[in-house]
Order: C-alpha cells, then sequence, then structure tokens
C-alpha cells in the first residue's frame, strides 16, 4: 500500500510538472543551459517566469501566462524557468520566492520585478512598455538593450545615428503574402516611389527606424511605381485620384496578418 501511495506521488509530481507549460504553448522553456544566449545575449525583450511545479500560485498563474505569451508573439518573448530543476538560472537575479517574474529590457543585466496583476492584460501591457521604453532609449542614444555601458547595443543601433539600409527588407508583389501577412511578426510597410519628395525625406529615418527596431518588429519597403508591384498598392488603396495632395502618413491595420502599414500618400498622374 505504501508502494503505491508512493507511485501516485511521484505520477502527481510529473504530471504537475509538464503540465504548466508543454511544447505545444507559447511560453519558451529557459533552462539553465540556453537562458543566456536566449535571454541575455538577444536583442529580445523578454518577460521571464521563474516557478516550481508545485507551487499553487504559479499553477494558477500559467493560464494568464499562456495567454499572454501567445497574445505577444511575434512581438515580445515570454519565457519559463522551472527552479526545480534549473535553480542556477534564478541565483544572480535573487529569486526567492514562486513565481517571480522578471522583464529583461533596455538592459539585460539588470531586469525589472514585475510586481502587477497576474492577468494576461497586466503582463502584456508591462511588457509593451518595456519595449516601448527600450525604443525610446535607443532612438535617444541611450544605449542597446543588453546592457546600458560598453556593451553591444540592441539592434546595430542604439547610437542616435543613421541606420542601416540593409534593416529595411525588400517587398515585393511575390513576397509581401508570405513575408507579411503569413507572418506571426508585426511589420511597418512604406510604399513609395523613387521621386517622391516625401518618401526620399522620411528615407533616413525609415532606415533608422529599421535599424532600432530589429528584432522587435519587422521594417519593409515597396517600390509600386518603379518596380511595377501594382497588386498590393491598390489592394490597400495607396493610390488616391488623380491630383489630389495629401502630405504626412496614414496609419492603418490589415486584417490578413494583422499587419501594421504606413506609407507617404503622393499624387499619381496617368494610373
Amino acid at each position: 500500500m505504501f508502494f503505491i501511495i508512493n507511485c501516485v506521488t511521484v505520477l502527481c509530481s510529473v504530471v504537475l510538472t509538464e503540465a504548466l507549460y508543454g511544447s505545444s504553448s507559447d511560453v519558451v522553456e529557459l533552462t539553465a543551459g540556453n537562458f543566456d544566449g536566449k535571454v541575455i545575449q538577444s536583442d529580445d525583450i523578454w518577460l521571464v517566469e521563474f516557478y516550481a511545479p508545485w507551487c499553487g500560485h504559479c499553477q494558477s498563474l500559467a493560464p494568464e501566462w499562456k495567454k499572454a505569451a501567445t497574445a505577444l508573439k511575434g512581438i515580445i518573448k515570454v519565457g519559463a524557468v522551472d527552479m526545480d530543476v534549473h535553480s542556477s538560472v534564478g541565483g544572480p537575479y535573487n529569486v526567492r520566492g514562486f513565481p517571480t517574474i522578471k522583464i529583461f529590457g533596455a538592459n539585460k543585466n539588470s531586469p525589472v520585478d514585475y510586481n502587477g496583476p497576474r492577468t494576461a492584460p497586466g503582463l502584456t501591457k508591462a511588457a509593451l512598455e518595456a519595449a516601448q521604453s527600450a525604443v525610446n532609449q535607443r532612438l535617444s542614444g541611450g544605449g542597446g538593450s543588453r546592457s546600458s555601458g560598453g556593451g553591444k547595443t540592441g539592434g546595430g543601433g542604439g547610437s542616435g545615428g543613421s541606420g542601416n539600409a540593409k534593416d529595411v527588407i525588400e517587398l515585393t508583389d511575390s513576397n509581401f503574402e508570405e513575408k507579411v501577412l503569413q507572418s506571426n511578426e508585426l511589420w511597418l510597410v512604406e510604399f513609395f516611389a523613387p521621386w517622391c519628395g516625401h518618401c526620399q525625406r522620411l528615407e533616413p529615418e525609415w532606415k533608422k527606424a529599421a535599424t532600432e527596431l530589429k528584432g522587435k518588429m519587422n521594417l519593409g519597403a515597396l517600390e509600386p511605381l518603379f518596380t511595377r508591384q501594382w497588386h498590393n498598392a491598390t489592394v490597400y488603396k495607396v493610390f488616391l485620384p488623380l491630383n489630389t495632395l495629401h502630405q504626412g502618413a496614414s496609419l492603418s491595420t490589415t486584417k490578413a496578418g494583422e499587419a501594421l502599414r504606413i506609407y507617404p500618400i503622393w499624387p499619381v498622374q496617368g494610373v
């Protein structure tokens, strides 16, 4: 009888361990072997839970944590460390209770404690605020996402200088659907013409934004007039009626793939 009880106890323990975050979850399993490479050495913002499978509060948090991971997929990384198995990971971050939630943002060497509501909306709000803070810091030349000191800056930027043209992804009618609409990642897409004055003035800022947002959001550019990529320009109503002028930018979202697009609008002759 004692043997049977022990077997049941062990079995329940195994089930609880596997039940929190399985392979089908959007939560990334972090371990002593991959934590440094995935979190500390990456340019991504990370929302990390340090937990124990037997912890009642951790078990209660798990459904909300999974929801947050799914909602933030392609935007911010959400991970979890099983401290029963990988206790060494929490040591440097003063993890003394479960669950402990930390946001690895602009300064990876000094993560921020999260003590807000243990709900998906609360978690996602804090994560997005951390991402915005990191972007603002990079734009102001305040350093990268790995450290605030002399380490490598996040996204190849952080200097407040000119961006890298290679960070802007070239889009065409042949690759637009696959890269943008079928992707789970966020996209900021510019539809432009090389001769457009507004587009020319936007170009250096677009490159800079692409560099600063590298690893957080994809920035692409489509040249419908120059390359005759008419289809997507027509679908997304880039062209205005003849001789219509509109300065500035128009911001909208597409339902397919929830892709974000922003583009200068120009008068089109003979279209």
